[in-house]
């Protein structure tokens, strides 16, 4: 879940610690934006901005930035040891917009790093190459727009949503955006569980406090948190539902068609409406004792590990390998390889040989953390985890290969998945 405490706590520019000459500043676009790193303007470095005004500055989200930080890829000029606060040199702007232009291109995060910090060879090289992408994906979507196009005249009307949104007296009620709650339904729709003997993990618990909307489902295996900011603020006392996730998913889908959904939690329903009153649906709330997620997040060990990787790939290893009980992704300075997990050999067997396995997926990706690191999955449990993430590059973050493993994104830092790893293959674990 993103945090807003950088930019809420610390709103103005810091002022800037004592003129020193031997902490120059990097003003290279190479440079990860640490202060001490090579190249200087002088005796006297620039004034510190907040997150807050720094992100204004340079069009990128404070979420964002603190993706990025935790990738290596945009380090803060300076981190506040007690508060945890981040600050920014105005030198680091251009790295900034030249790493948020090279984004909304859609260049995985790994060569955004090979643009900024490679030689100018091997990032024209990456350059050219995803250009020719950006080219063939164009051409793709023109061709089949087209057809589209060409058989409107054949398509059926989709009609008007049904239901009078017949009123319920409200006690809790909040006004959302529509495509965000039907994203929102989406994303932690792929955690919810089928185990009859646990019906309310085939639940979504929603949450309303104060200014804020949460959706949480697990299925023990994976857990996953999606929050929302309101359109219109809270109004009642705050409220607490599970709805059924077979519904709440159709409503989700009539959520996408609204601009805005208003959300009204009463004793007996939970009612959304369309912000212009054309539709309604009705939901029924279930009781149930939840999960308790927040204890689970607050006790995540400290984040020994961070990989980051372009996520369609690694969707598309995970996938090609969801006929194996579990794969084991090995992570390297810079690439990950995904692969079938070693079975574990019975008593007096021996196990399947190397010219039997397939060869490994290798892919580029930035790593943070020291030593070698083998961490496996249920295939079937890390694709979904990954298929309901946002944007071209996804972070994983790992404490042990027997914890609770953390996948984020920098395109919604509002959305957060755990994956519980399985028992790794032999070899190395970090």
């Amino acid at each position: 879940m993103d945090s807003t405490m950088d930019s809420a706590k610390n709103p103005s520019p810091s002022p800037s610690p004592s003129p020193s000459p031997s902490r120059p500043v990097d003003i290279s676009i190479g440079s990860t934006g640490s202060v001490g790193s090579t190249g200087s303007i002088g005796l006297f470095q620039p004034e510190l901005l907040s997150i807050s005004v720094f992100a204004r500055r340079v069009g990128l989200a404070p979420s964002a930035l603190r993706f990025y930080d935790d990738c290596g890829v945009l380090v803060p000029a300076e981190v506040d040891a007690a508060t945890g606060y981040r600050s920014y040199s105005p030198d680091q702007e251009l790295r900034a917009r030249v790493l948020k232009s090279l984004r909304e291109s859609g260049l995985p995060l790994a060569e955004v790093m090979v643009v900024l910090d490679g030689d100018p060879e091997t990032a024209r090289e990456v350059l050219e190459r995803h250009r020719d992408t950006v080219r063939e994906r164009s051409r793709t979507a023109d061709a089949t727009i087209a057809a589209v196009l060409r058989s409107l005249p054949g398509l059926e009307s989709l009609g008007a949503a049904d239901g009078d949104g017949t009123e319920e007296e409200p006690v809790t009620r909040v006004r959302l955006g529509g495509p965000e709650l039907a994203g929102a339904v989406r994303q932690v729709g792929s955690a919810v569980g089928s185990d009859p003997a646990h019906p309310v993990l085939g639940r979504v618990l929603m949450e309303i406090d104060e200014n804020e909307v949460r959706l949480v489902a697990t299925d023990r295996y994976r857990l996953a948190v999606r929050v929302l900011k309101p359109v219109i603020a809270v109004t009642g006392p705050d409220r607490h539902v599970l709805l059924d996730a077979a519904p709440l998913a159709d409503a989700g889908a009539w959520a996408a068609g609204c601009s805005a959904v208003t959300f009204e939690a009463g004793s007996e329903a939970v009612v959304w409406s369309d912000a212009d009153g054309s539709g309604s649906r009705e939901l029924t709330p279930w009781e149930g004792e939840f999960p308790a997620y927040r204890e689970m997040l607050a006790e995540l060990p400290e984040i020994r590990h961070r990989l980051i990787v372009d996520r369609a790939a690694l969707l598309a290893a995970v996938t090609g390998l969801l006929g194996v009980p579990a794969i084991a992704l090995r992570l390297g300075e810079d690439d990950v390889q995904i692969a079938p997990a070693a079975p574990p050999a019975a008593d007096g067997e021996s196990t399947a040989s190397d010219t039997e396995a397939p060869e490994p997926t290798t892919l580029r990706a930035l790593r943070l953390g020291e030593g070698p690191l083998r961490v496996g999955f249920d295939p079937a449990v890390l694709a979904p985890a990954l298929e309901a993430s946002v944007g071209p590059d996804v972070l994983l973050e790992v404490s042990s290969v027997t914890r609770p493993v953390v996948v984020r994104s920098a395109d919604q830092g509002s959305f957060t998945t755990l994956v519980m790893p399985v028992a790794p293959a032999a070899g190395p674990t970090g």
